[in-house]
């Protein structure tokens, strides 16, 4: 019974994704099955707004309603949530005289994309230039964001291997802020000039002083933290970001060759890559064919190979969809994504610290699930 329900929830979560009319043909048992696997991926409320966008919501029965309404409804505190915020980050680091840009779900929201609608947020990213990190980090201090309390191996960790300082937590309002200086580790093979990125920064006009990647750096980011990083938990909805700022960037004049241009000038044409084929491939994201063909040139390993890891690995966590494939490619994808940031001599070490140590990172009192 499991293994055919895990055989037919994951494609009809993909189905709607990439065609949200088609709910009209929808049994209650297939809500049902809908319903949890878009809440545990994040994406219920994200679904409620293609349906709302399409006029759909007078075809959805009664219960299922109720549950999207709900997740609609947290979302919406979320966005009020993050745009106070982002007022609080600009007062907090104006002294720095420096660019201070959003990233991902923040800068979706402040800017008005699709992407944005309906989107679950976890964390405020923040970036900065490289040179204004070390006065950043105290400036947040002062404004009430405090570091989790980490070993001196997590502190190093953090400073001299990764693209961004150990997470902060607001003393008060509890929300979680990740401060970049650049979007990628400086120890991965792939070397974006992150001076490239601020020269290309778009201002939010409703909020002096904050900033934004430019349409195509976004996608190149989306695509970099999905393809790299070792949060697959989440890699679904962070596809579907992917899907709608592809969506909504098509129409842009130029945009498709602008973002292969711009993937080769930032050494990033490998996540881009990635994204073009499985946002094809699971969402049917509309991309046009010379685009496809040229970014699946870039491609490394055998197709085959990394179908099946990003089939089953992008998987909801949930019984659903749990089996034994799922979760080795859950692994193989995180031992990949460290891979892929870390040379061999700090990998190895790193892992077996990681498998082996106990947690010394005292968590957060009453965490809110955003940003």
């Amino acid at each position: 019974m499991k293994k055919s329900a895990e055989l037919r929830s994951y494609p009809l979560l993909l189905s709607i994704l990439a065609n949200p009319k088609a709910i009209s043909d929808l049994t209650i048992t297939q809500w049902n099955e809908l319903i949890r696997l878009a809440r545990v991926s994040d994406l219920l409320a994200n679904l409620y707004a293609s349906f709302e966008r399409l006029n759909l919501l007078e075809a959805i029965p009664e219960k299922p309603l109720l549950h999207l309404r709900s997740a609609q409804t947290m979302t919406d505190k979320h966005e009020q949530t993050i745009v106070w915020e982002a007022v609080q980050i600009s007062a907090a680091l104006q002294p720095l005289n420096a660019p201070v840009v959003l990233l991902k779900g923040a800068a979706y929201l402040l800017q008005g994309l699709t992407a944005s609608k309906g989107r679950v947020f976890h964390d405020v990213d923040v970036m900065v230039p490289k040179a204004s990190i070390d006065a950043a980090e105290p400036a947040f201090k002062d404004a009430g964001w405090m570091g989790a309390k980490q070993d001196a191996y997590d502190q190093r960790y953090y400073r001299e291997w990764m693209h961004e300082l150990p997470p902060m937590s607001h003393y008060a309002r509890c929300v979680t802020l990740d401060l970049h200086h650049t979007i990628i580790p400086p120890t991965a093979a792939l070397k974006p000039d992150a001076s490239k990125l601020f020269d290309a920064i778009v201002p939010v006009k409703s909020h002096p002083g904050l900033y934004t990647l430019s349409p195509v750096d976004m996608v190149l980011h989306s695509a970099t933290h999905l393809f790299y990083d070792d949060e697959i938990g989440r890699g679904m909805r962070d596809l579907v970001d992917l899907h709608h700022l592809l969506t909504e960037f098509s129409a842009r004049p130029d945009f498709w060759p602008k973002l292969l241009d711009r993937s080769l000038e930032l050494d990033l044409d490998y996540p881009l890559a990635c994204a073009l084929k499985y946002c094809k491939e699971l969402l049917q994201t509309d991309i046009p064919n010379d685009v496809f063909t040229k970014a699946k040139q870039k491609l490394r390993f055998p197709n085959w190979m990394m179908d099946k890891l990003f089939v089953y690995g992008l998987k909801p966590e949930h019984e659903l969809c749990d089996n034994w494939p799922t979760s080795t490619a859950r692994f193989v994808l995180y031992v990949r994504s460290h891979y892929l940031r870390m040379p061999l001599y700090l990998l190895v070490p790193h892992l077996l610290r990681k498998a082996f140590r106990e947690e010394t990172i005292e968590p957060i009192e009453n965490p809110r699930p955003l940003g």
